[in-house]
């Protein structure tokens, strides 16, 4: 038997094949997810292939809210009571409106362990990498099979290995790292790929760092963003598991074959930003501080965590947002929004004059609420820039990490965290 790489073993697990990279396989799925936003569509498919019949497995299968909640539109009331009789015939778990972004909720959960091959009907499904499992988005007509059936044709990726090496420096965070990988691949750079996060500065981040790196994948065409499980993973699922224990093949062996190997060391890496428009059109923030905003965004399945939240709060802690800004802050779970308010972090921020919304998606996908109109720049935590995501087609948005953020804010134009 070949050496292989962490997804090329999770394929052969869950197909029963010795198989390897550009092998299509038929493979077994161990989770599936849909929103409110995709639900709908994969319900009707999975109806006509079955004639209303019943899921492969109701325990495999998730709900969420989190695009248009609480609904925004008689459309996504429809589309919410739709789902919710499906999730109660189905007698599958629905979190409804109640709990905040599914992708957080499918790792804080317990819904994901190291070895999994897991599918979402959305494409930053390929989140869940982080913790060692195959994760990946797929489409909706696709997850209708998946229910039907409990497993989908895949061809199994090129592994792509990315070793992060340095350490970083003060303010610079894995949302810089990511930026930067990136911008130096372009956004078709890993297309079809796994992206596998390696190397010491790696393995010395804790899991909501590593989540943002498995997340942004997709914005350079990953299939992918899996990292290997180690004594960081180990911890923070066993704080959601009890006795969980990591199973001991998941990793990649040695001498298994890479379609490419990238190197960046981090030491002297500034805090990146991807101007508009587009997620690949990177730079330093030295290069352009300056940039006047009308809106900054702290947020999303990228950085709505605990971290995220306390990092940007630590700036802006006794300051005011700037005048003329609007600052808003969407925690991206229900858990989350409670810890940030019994440790005083919510005070902060609407003390400085934010607005702090309930837990959901919010203007990452030009949204229900928080949208920029024509000739307004947004400066956001969240995964994409593209001419629209955040509202009107002639604003513009910045991508940036919670630190940067939280110093734009304060200042009223793009700012390095590192000077204030």
């Amino acid at each position: 038997m070949h050496a292989k790489t962490l997804s090329e073993k999770i394929f052969s697990e869950k197909s029963g094949k010795d198989a390897r990279a550009g092998d299509f396989v038929f493979a077994s799925i161990d989770k599936a997810m849909i929103h409110d936003i995709t639900g709908p569509l994969a319900v009707k498919v999975f109806n006509e292939i079955t004639d209303g019949g019943k899921v492969w497995d109701p325990s495999k299968i998730v709900i969420a809210f989190d695009h248009q909640v609480p609904a925004d539109s008689v459309n996504a009331a429809e589309n919410h009571k739709m789902l919710r009789k499906f999730a109660r015939e189905q007698k599958i778990l629905n979190y409804d409106v109640y709990e905040g972004i599914a992708h957080q909720l499918m790792v804080e959960k317990g819904h994901i362990i190291p070895g999994m091959l897991v599918v979402g009907a959305d494409s930053h499904t390929c989140m869940y990498g982080a913790l060692g499992a195959f994760s990946t988005g797929i489409g909706s007509t696709d997850m209708g099979a998946v229910f039907a059936l409990g497993k989908l044709w895949f061809k199994i990726p090129d592994t792509i290995r990315f070793e992060i090496s340095g350490k970083l420096g003060r303010m610079v965070y894995s949302k810089d790292i990511i930026l930067k990988l990136i911008g130096m691949i372009g956004a078709d750079g890993a297309t079809y790929a796994a992206c596998e996060y390696a190397g010491e500065t790696i393995r010395k981040m804790e899991m909501s760092e590593r989540l943002t790196m498995s997340n942004m994948a997709i914005e350079m065409g990953g299939k992918a963003g899996i990292i290997e499980p180690d004594g960081v993973t180990e911890k923070y699922l066993s704080n959601i598991i009890e006795g969980y224990e990591t199973p001991d093949w998941v990793y990649s062996d040695e001498e298994a074959s890479y379609k490419r190997v990238v190197e960046l060391n981090v030491t002297d890496l500034e805090p990146q930003v991807a101007l508009p428009h587009r997620v690949d059109n990177v730079a330093n923030i030295s290069d352009v501080e300056g940039v006047k905003v009308d809106q900054v965004f702290i947020g999303s399945c990228t950085n709505g965590r605990y971290e995220d939240l306390k990092i940007a709060a630590e700036i802006i802690r006794g300051e005011k947002v700037a005048e003329g800004v609007r600052l808003i802050v969407i925690p991206a779970t229900r858990s989350i929004y409670q810890r940030a308010l019994k440790e005083g972090i919510i005070d902060v921020f609407v003390d400085a004059g934010a607005i702090v919304e309930f837990p959901s998606c919010g203007p990452c996908m030009g949204g229900s609420f928080g949208l920029i109109a024509s000739n307004e720049v947004s400066a956001s935590t969240s995964n994409r820039n593209f001419v629209g995501r955040q509202g009107s087609p002639e604003g513009e948005i910045y991508l940036v990490s919670p630190a940067t953020a939280a110093a734009t804010a304060i200042y009223g134009e793009l700012k390095d965290p590192r000077t204030v």
